[in-house]
């Protein structure tokens, strides 16, 4: 089949078998490589991608049920080639990433996040990335990388001459036991997850 798929602005068109996931055809037929084949059953959460902007494993949906729908990869994020979202920058300079292989899902799950909630509490961030299981990072420097985006993003929005609390400021760095609970709290919702698009 035909399928016309609009991927990070562009209208790209492939014959695909009916079968074929949308994983499958972002990899193999755009050569965007950015979404990984993990489980494959919709619970790691390496496949992200958005669409129409919310988050959704790609490995559970077939190419031809993305007909007409804006789909986001990893790829989409960047302003321009060369350069680095301010979220993609904020997991860098946080050292929120060590293998890589589950980073594009947690940056687009929180990329989603902070597209409808410019100031989320960490447990709106926990929340958010519950479904992309880390095996590296224990967590806490991905939590501390969407703050740090979020602040990042807040003060380039807000009004000349307004104060905004720093990342990091006294005060505000969570404890040992906090990012001891939040990975608990984590890795709970992941095992409880369902495996189904987010």
């Amino acid at each position: 089949m035909k399928v016309a798929l609009r991927i990070n602005g562009t209208l790209r068109e492939a014959e695909v078998e009916p079968r074929k996931t949308l994983l499958d055809t972002l990899r193999e037929n755009f050569h965007l490589t950015g979404a990984h084949a993990g489980c494959e059953h919709g619970v790691c959460g390496a496949c992200t991608v958005l669409v129409d902007g919310a988050p959704m494993r790609s490995c559970l949906m077939f190419a031809v049920q993305a007909d007409g729908y804006e789909i986001t990869t990893i790829e989409g994020l960047a302003p321009a080639p060369g350069e680095l979202s301010v979220l993609q920058d904020a997991f860098c300079e946080t050292h929120g990433l060590q293998c890589g292989f589950c980073t594009p899902g947690m940056i687009l799950s929180s990329h989603a996040l902070l597209e409808r909630e410019g100031s989320p509490s960490r447990q709106e961030i926990v929340e958010a990335i519950s479904g992309n299981i880390c095996r590296c990072t224990g967590y806490g420097q991905i939590i501390e990388a969407v703050e740090f985006a979020a602040e990042r993003l807040r003060k380039a929005n807000a009004p000349r001459g307004s104060a905004l609390p720093h990342v990091g400021a006294p005060g505000t760095e969570p404890s040992a036991q906090d990012d001891a609970a939040i990975e608990h709290g984590i890795l709970e919702a992941a095992t409880a997850h369902d495996g189904g698009p987010k």
